[in-house]
């Protein structure tokens, strides 16, 4: 497992836990994390054993935004972090989830803060948990900023455009309950426990076979913006494969025998 300073990495079973680690700063992103963040998708990506990944915030908080003078490299630990970039320069946007879509589901769990680059990200993980405290909004208009992270294009796409419209011009701050109304998270729960619930929803995504959630995440993605013919035609080219494989024979038998079944990815 990897990590750095700024990004702590566990194993949850069969899920990667990545926590976004800068509590004093409300875990406002640096290029620590980042490096952190892209490194955590690659291993969820390339580990088999990985079926799903959850994503949080050490302290009070899920994210801040950028850290602009973290970035530039002001007060940052280790220029290895910045040889990275300039080997990748795509890398900060492969960490945020604009140019990188990890294979696995990516299970958000907010607590606090969750505000500028945070929602950014938010856009880009597939299930989302919230704490009652919660709070959600794109800030950047009322600094005179761009929300270029993607939630121009990404947030008419997942909630209502009138709405997306609202949060992206007004830049004003959304409750957990205001921002599940809207269905940007999907589930509130009591301050503290988000963590707890994203743990419980991965645990029921990993008893599943992993190269069918893997595929039904690929096409809902895929299809998102096709004409409903293409995304039939594109859906059967995703899932009839999958009724071929072991894992398919190995559920129908398990559902029989009236058993839990075991999936091995083949």
């Amino acid at each position: 497992m990897g990590g750095t300073e700024h990004l702590t990495v566990q194993r949850e079973g069969a899920t990667l836990v990545l926590t976004l680690n800068r509590p004093e700063a409300k875990n406002a992103l640096s290029l620590p994390m980042l490096v952190g963040l892209y490194d955590g998708w690659i291993e969820a990506d390339e580990d088999d054993a990985i079926r799903s990944i959850v994503l949080t915030g050490a302290g009070d908080a899920f994210c801040a935004g950028m850290d602009l003078k973290a970035l530039a490299g002001r007060g940052m630990e280790g220029q290895q972090y910045r040889d990275r970039l300039k080997a990748d320069p795509d890398l900060h946007w492969k960490a945020m989830l604009r140019h990188h879509r990890p294979r696995k589901p990516v299970i958000a769990a907010v607590e606090g803060h969750c505000v500028a680059g945070g929602t950014e990200i938010l856009q880009g993980t597939d299930i989302r948990v919230a704490g009652e405290s919660a709070t959600f909004g794109l800030f950047e208009v009322k600094r005179g900023l761009f929300p270029i992270g993607g939630s121009t294009v990404r947030l008419q796409r997942q909630i209502p455009r009138t709405h997306a419209l609202e949060m992206l011009l007004t830049g004003r701050p959304y409750s957990a309950r205001e921002a599940a109304g809207i269905g940007l998270v999907g589930h509130v729960v009591p301050d503290g426990t988000a963590r707890q619930k994203a743990l419980e929803i991965a645990e029921q995504i990993n008893a599943c076979g992993p190269l069918a959630v893997e595929a039904v995440k690929a096409s809902v993605y895929e299809t998102a913006e096709m004409t409903e013919t293409e995304g039939l035609a594109a859906e059967l080219t995703r899932g009839w494969p999958i009724f071929d494989t072991a894992d398919a024979k190995e559920g129908s038998r398990a559902f029989t025998e009236k058993r839990p079944p075991v999936y091995r990815r083949a």
